[in-house]
């Protein structure tokens, strides 16, 4: 309830300015009955105001998550099932205060169309995994409810295999890392190894090749806690390039806390496994020299990263 005190203008304009609002609303809250004036509820918004206390009961508005067709490459996509190349920067879902600019407002363009009812951050159409703000690589969607359950139950029950590549500053221990993670005890929005309510969290790595302090590092996640591969890399003492500070001569142009992903997943009314792998980003390109170990371009050409495959195994 907003409460204030004006004499000598019309309700509607009091109201307007007190809350900030458009004339056009104002009207329609005082047609509707959420603004009285002293002890008495006024339908009309011409009222002159005579010093009186105005009590407004504003319309809590939820707001929408509206289509909203955005520049995301495709890395394939049938009747069934879409491989989206998610770039960094973008969330996969609405959150709290940021209902736009999200894979979910394109699905909602391009396939789904506009979902008026329940709370828009759980407005997920066809989503059944997320990548991080930050990461980009391979969003597998389902395109309708059918294969939707098919492609959660992969998910769920660890069918679908994921590498992840990320430029790290050291060159992490290889091999199985096992470490539980939970919320952070002080910085409650931050996770951590140990912490609050830590569960199993497992992660495999491989460092592919070298660079002096740098590392082209290979994750493969075994569980799927949140921000598992920054929290293990870190706790390894070798943190994604960009997620600390890198000083004066980095050699990485244009870093940042990227994680470009690929994927194999058994997808309903297919044979097999199908795999999806985005290119490789043009931000990780080093100046001068090539990556030691065989680099990007061995690393891409072989096809983990470089060009976009579709496999079909039967």
């Amino acid at each position: 309830m907003v409460r204030f005190r004006r004499e000598g203008v019309r309700l509607d304009q009091a109201v307007a300015e007190a809350l900030s609002v458009s004339r056009a609303k104002a009207q329609a809250w005082i047609q509707a009955g959420r603004v009285r004036v002293g002890d008495r509820v006024v339908l009309k918004p011409a009222y002159r105001l005579k010093g009186e206390e105005v009590a407004v009961e504003p319309v809590e508005e939820v707001p929408m998550v509206l289509p909203e067709d955005l520049p995301i490459p495709i890395l394939y996509e049938d009747e069934d099932v879409l491989a989206l190349n998610k770039p960094p920067g973008l969330l996969t879902h609405p959150a709290p205060g940021v209902y736009s600019g999200t894979v979910v407002n394109l699905l909602l363009a391009r396939y789904y169309g506009p979902v008026e009812k329940g709370p828009p951050e759980l407005v997920r159409p066809g989503i059944v995994h997320r990548l991080d703000k930050d990461t980009s690589g391979v969003l597998v969607v389902a395109k309708h409810g059918g294969v939707l359950e098919g492609l959660a139950r992969a998910f769920r029950d660890r069918l679908v295999m994921k590498r992840y590549l990320a430029i790290t500053e050291g060159h992490p221990r290889e091999g199985v890392l096992i470490a539980p993670i939970g919320r952070h005890p002080r910085e409650r929005h931050k996770m951590h190894v140990g912490g609050v309510a830590a569960r199993y969290a497992e992660t495999e790595f491989q460092v592919l090749a070298t660079a002096g302090p740098y590392a082209l590092v290979e994750a493969r996640p075994h569980t799927g806690r949140t921000h598992q591969i920054r929290v293990h890399l870190k706790y390894l003492g070798a943190p994604i390039l960009g997620t600390s500070s890198t000083g004066e001569g980095a050699p990485i142009s244009g870093a940042r806390p990227s994680t470009p992903t690929s994927s194999a997943s058994p997808i309903p009314a297919r044979a097999g496994f199908w795999s999806f792998s985005p290119p490789c980003p043009r931000t990780w390109r080093r100046p001068g020299r090539p990556w030691g170990g065989g680099g990007r371009k061995r690393w891409c050409g072989k096809g983990i990263l470089g060009r976009n495959e579709v496999l079909s195994k039967g």
